[in-house]
């Protein structure tokens, strides 16, 4: 099964895909898509909509994990988030697969064993995990890899729990 993890956001969007053979995962990439600061927010939206399909195209990914938005201070910065989410999900939806998300502390717990862990220890786990020779940067790739991870380690009877219906 090939999982393209997703860490939303606008101006930088994580990505993981992960080819998961029961619980043997190995990474195939990650990366960020990136929009530059001052370009129009719909272009933006646009970049991100068009980094996602082209992801889909490359990897044909039997599916898309995207973290939850948690919490943001700035109402204005997680309405961007949630739009650049929004694009990312549709491109996966158009794109015919299968969507799940799951909460950052299901992630870290599926990562790491603890649901408070914080950024550095989960970029440990998944270059561990992973056998990768450095942390995955920049933090928003790791996350998408901790996601993918996550997925690949849920059972099949949990992940219906987890679907975007």
């Amino acid at each position: 099964m090939t999982i393209l993890g997703i860490d939303p956001g606008y101006a930088i969007l994580g990505y993981g895909v992960l080819e998961a053979d029961g619980r043997k995962v190995r990474p195939l990439d990650y990366g960020v898509v990136e929009t530059k600061v001052g370009t129009p927010f719909p272009e933006r939206l646009d970049m991100l909509y068009a980094g996602v399909n082209e992801l889909l195209r490359l990897y044909k990914p039997d599916c898309a994990v995207f973290e939850e938005l948690f919490f943001y201070h700035n109402a204005t910065t997680a309405i961007q988030v949630g739009a650049g989410r929004g694009v990312a999900m549709l491109a996966a939806q158009q794109g015919g697969i299968p969507l799940y998300e799951y909460t950052p502390m299901q992630i870290k717990l599926a990562v790491t064993g603890n649901g408070h862990a914080d950024k550095k220890q989960v970029q440990q786990m998944v270059k561990l995990l992973l056998n990768l020779n450095t942390v995955p940067k920049p933090d928003d790739a790791a996350d998408a890899l901790g996601a993918a991870i996550c997925h690949a380690n849920t059972s099949e009877v949990s992940r219906a729990e987890f679907r975007i219906k």
